[in-house]
């Protein structure tokens, strides 16, 4: 058995690992394919409709859908995949409704408590200001019937703008693996980069290299996620580059560490007298002995971005409206939470614990699955 199957088949018996890595996966899935899973599909799931905002879990209403006047855009499939798709629709929710002749008659619903009258003449409906050559009355309210009257379900309740909290939180899922994904990639780069060269060359390059992580982990986190962000401008990008430039330290110190206790065994020396490069020994040699606590350290990193980007979002440097992040859901919605309606900002918090506490187990489970002295 290669020391690759028997790393997978160790990772493979971790329970706390697997359920780690299916949510992980799951997450993945989930945001790759959020426009085309969630109920509300328009760009960013910022479909308002104020009348059923602060809505309890499970809230259903009947809806008439009334074209616009302007005329939409085909979406292509990958513009939709990336970004949604527009609504050509008005979204109006009714609590009952009745056609008479070229009319429909509708109680628009307020609230829970009010409703009020309005008319609608079928073609405005169905066509909105660009009606083609006249059809039958009957033929118009028969398509009303089939397409543009129909019951809406909000399975997670709406916000205080009457936006689906499930679509936002499906798509908010991007923001948390996005910020985690760039954040790991900048912390690595320059964390292994600086440690390995600590490490390895100590003397002078190790004080200097110690000296800017102690400046760098002398200051807050926060501080200089907020000192980056008002310097580089908030936003999708800022926030994910802020939150990379803050978590390098803890890398660069644990591959310093692990690098110190290698360089002097056998196998690198004998690297050294074959004459190979101090590049190659470190990046052939040494690097792949290291591999388990800079998983670990990799997939703490990934957690801990989560959690700073919905930190910052909550406060509101973070991911800017209406761009859905569960930080900024939580904000959004944290008035509930001592109302009538918590579920609407416990949602994304418990959506954050559950992805943290993934990549946290998952990194676990790595750590012990690619430690080569663990037994297969």
């Amino acid at each position: 058995m290669s020391a690759s199957q028997s790393s997978f088949h160790r990772l493979m018996r971790n329970k706390g690992a697997v359920a780690g890595l299916v949510i992980v996966i799951l997450s993945v899935l989930i945001s790759i394919g959020a426009y085309f899973i969630a109920p509300d599909d328009t760009p960013d799931a910022n479909r308002m409709v104020l009348e059923v905002e602060g809505q309890h879990p499970g809230f259903r209403i009947n809806m008439l859908a009334i074209r616009k006047d302007q005329a939409i855009p085909e979406t292509g499939f990958f513009q939709r995949l990336t970004s949604g798709r527009p609504s050509p629709y008005t979204w109006i929710p009714v609590r009952s409704w009745e056609f008479k002749d070229s009319v429909l008659l509708v109680q628009h619903y307020v609230d829970e408590a009010t409703s009020v009258s309005e008319r609608y003449p079928l073609d405005v409906i169905v066509y909105g200001g660009n009606r083609p050559d006249h059809a039958p009355w009957s033929e118009l309210a028969q398509a009303i019937k089939d397409k543009q009257l129909f019951q809406h379900t909000y399975w997670l309740g709406t916000d205080k703008f009457g936006r689906d909290i499930l679509s936002r939180l499906l798509i908010g899922t991007r923001v948390s693996l996005g910020v985690g994904i760039i954040a790991v990639i900048i912390s690595l780069t320059i964390g292994v980069f600086l440690g390995a060269v600590a490490g390895y060359f100590g003397g002078r390059t190790d004080d200097l290299v110690m000296w800017l992580v102690n400046v760098v982990w002398s200051m807050p986190t926060l501080l200089v996620v907020f000192a980056l962000t008002l310097a580089l401008g908030k936003g999708f990008w800022q926030v994910f580059i802020a939150v990379g430039l803050t978590m390098w330290v803890g890398v660069a110190r644990i591959i310093r560490g692990q690098i110190f206790s290698l360089k002097q065994l056998e196998f690198v020396e004998a690297a050294r007298a074959l004459g190979y490069s101090h590049a190659r020994i470190i990046v052939r040699h040494i690097l792949p002995n290291i591999l388990g606590p800079v998983m670990v350290v990799a997939a703490g990193n990934f957690a801990t971005a989560i959690v700073v980007e919905a930190g910052l979002s909550f406060l509101g440097v973070g991911v800017q409206p209406p761009q859905p992040s569960w930080g900024l859901m939580i904000k959004e919605n944290y008035n509930f939470i001592i109302t009538h309606n918590p579920a609407l900002a416990l949602a994304p918090g418990v959506a954050i614990m559950l992805l943290v506490l993934a990549f946290n187990l998952l990194g676990n489970g790595l750590r012990d699955a690619l430690d080569v002295r663990s037994k297969i």
